[in-house]
């Protein structure tokens, strides 16, 4: 047996409450190395001879391990475990909390063996809201969903022509009005959730160059006005996210332009990271100019970042944090370029919103393994790039087989405790990237079965505006295209609506139930959901038709029992 692959973390993605009287507990060996792994526990001060044992199942199959799970009973909060491992040569070991031993008869016997999880407190719990686990998400790039109100057009507007290849500083006149006027429409398509990129006064058109926090920007209408898109939308039964920049301030910001003035003497010298003064004009490393004289997002001169470790900006953020929950009722807020602001922060951050309303969702802009931020008292899930594009990797540009894919996609599952996997924001596509349409090469069938994969993954699934009218668009700008509204109603636009809606009528297995991924010896990637039913998926990646002999609730290109290339076909029971 391999022993140095055996591996468990208490109070972890390894070890988590889920109720005051239940703790999942997960293990790690090498792939193929183990037969059987055996739980003793028992509560914290009862003697061992009241241990109970319990056998795990093995829950995935990642690159180098397997990986097991169980959950655990703790009767009266508190919980004591230990690990007996059987390896396939026919060893056995106790993987305790000091030691590995091979005495097995001797470990299960001593305390010291055994990982405590002290007391179940359900405060110390990660939880997820649970409407976020029953939410398909819509992305608005404001400025090019719809023009509503021609009369807050910005100077040298374009004509609304989804073909156009927008440039970085082009502008089609979207605002808020055109929001407004197409919930219906949202309502219609299917989504409950509405994810805005940012909508502040700023210099740019996407806005996350922030002038002034406080204010929606003129050119997308008014705080009145966004007011009504908060209430309409609720009373259609929609959540709101608004997208949040904390990392950085935009350069024509009061702040910063006091900084270029006044240099070291300025009030908010201490708001930002500045190492030289001058400020201006900036020294671009990437153009050879040396280094710069401060710190912001990338090497933008255009975005200065923030030093959120000063209590002033801290008290001016958090302020502006609290602003639009409790003056606005949004439910969610994105925050941008995340992981660069420090995680102290980010705790009070995570404090003044939930104290006025429990279940706020927090998203972080993360692009890698996010697990520091996610242990309950920060962010609730994160943008899962780290999970959706390996979907793309094998879907759309082959460079991962199916096995490859699902092991992958299951090592990650396993970076995070159940409920934040729950959390997390799966989407394919967005304002950073190239739309997923493109990315297929222009298949759409290809599109829409990797978009209905996405769908039956855990956590919140996101559509970029545009993807069920069947849009293309390369990397930004490209892919923030003005909407073409001619597609509605159109073929793509109801395949789309039907996943939203298949989704959405099994969200209670979707959104909480366990998921596995394997391939079938034909070569079929299958999800299986367990929850309130059972939802078996089979997804055809290869490119010969394949007998697959179930009941079809969900499909595409799947007739007389063969699943085509493309294709996918869902059970439920």
């Amino acid at each position: 047996m391999q022993l140095a692959a055996l591996k468990h973390r208490t109070e972890s993605e390894d070890s988590f409450v889920v109720d005051p009287k239940h703790v999942r507990v997960r293990f790690h060996s090498a792939k193929n190395d183990v037969e059987k792994v055996i739980v003793h526990y028992c509560d914290n001060y009862l003697p061992l001879k009241y241990a109970k044992t319990i056998e795990m199942k093995k829950i995935g199959e990642g690159q180098v391990e397997d990986h097991w799970g169980v959950t655990l009973e703790a009767p009266f909060h508190r919980l004591k475990y230990t690990f007996e491992v059987i390896g396939k040569d026919g060893t056995s070991v106790v993987y305790g909390d000091r030691a590995i031993s091979s005495d097995v008869e001797a470990a299960v016997n001593e305390d010291g063996a055994y990982f405590k999880i002290p007391y179940c407190h359900e405060i110390d719990m990660v939880k997820t809201p649970e409407w976020v686990k029953h939410t398909v998400w819509y992305q608005i790039f404001p400025e090019r969903f719809a023009n509503g109100d021609k009369s807050n057009d910005p100077k040298n507007v374009k004509t609304w022509n989804p073909s156009d290849h927008p440039g970085r500083e082009d502008y089609y006149g979207g605002d808020l009005q055109g929001v407004l006027d197409h919930l219906d429409y949202l309502k219609k398509l299917g989504v409950n959730g509405l994810y805005f990129c940012p909508i502040f006064k700023a210099s740019s058109n996407h806005k996350y160059d922030t002038i002034d926090y406080l204010q929606v920007d003129p050119e997308f209408g008014d705080k009145d006005l966004f007011a009504k898109v908060v209430n309409e939308a609720h009373a259609r039964g929609m959540k709101v996210m608004l997208d949040a920049v904390f990392n950085h301030l935009g350069d024509q910001s009061m702040q910063w332009q006091d900084v270029v003035k006044n240099g070291p003497s300025s009030r908010f010298a201490n708001w930002f990271h500045i190492n030289e003064y001058p400020v201006e004009p900036y020294r671009d490393p990437l153009k050879g100019e040396g280094d710069p004289q401060y710190d912001t997002f990338a090497f933008e001169k255009h975005m200065p970042k923030l030093n959120t470790a000063n209590p002033e900006v801290q008290d001016f953020l958090l302020e502006i944090a609290t602003y639009w929950v409790k003056y606005f009722d949004i439910d969610a807020w994105r925050l941008d370029v995340a992981n660069e602001v420090d995680h102290h922060f980010w705790k009070k951050f995570h404090k003044a919103v939930t104290d006025i309303k429990p279940d706020f969702y927090i998203v972080g802009e993360i692009w890698h393994s996010a697990r520091p931020w996610l242990n309950g008292d920060e962010f609730t899930g994160v943008m899962n790039y780290p999970y959706t594009l390996q979907i793309e990797d094998h879907f759309f540009k082959n460079k991962l087989t199916a096995m490859q894919l699902t092991r992958r996609l299951t090592d990650q599952l396993m970076e995070y405790r159940d409920e934040t996997n729950a959390g997390m924001m799966n989407m394919l596509d967005s304002h950073d990237t190239a739309r997923i349409l493109t990315v297929a090469n222009g298949d759409q069938d290809l599109a829409l079965q990797a978009l209905a994969f996405e769908f039956m993954q855990k956590g919140s699934p996101c559509i970029y505006y545009g993807t069920e009218m069947g849009m293309s668009g390369g990397n930004d700008p490209d892919c923030r295209k003005p909407m073409d509204w001619s597609k509605e109603d159109g073929p793509v636009w109801q395949r789309v609506h039907n996943l939203i809606e298949f989704r959405l009528k099994h969200d209670e297995t979707f959104g909480k139930g366990r998921i596995q991924l394997h391939v079938t010896e034909d070569g079929l990637i299958e999800v299986d959901r367990t929850g309130k039913e059972q939802i078996h998926a089979y997804f055809n990646t290869t490119k010969k038709n394949i007998k697959v002999a179930c009941e079809n609730a969900f499909s595409q290109n799947y007739e007389n029992g063969e699943l085509a290339p493309k294709g996918f076909v869902v059970e439920v029971h």
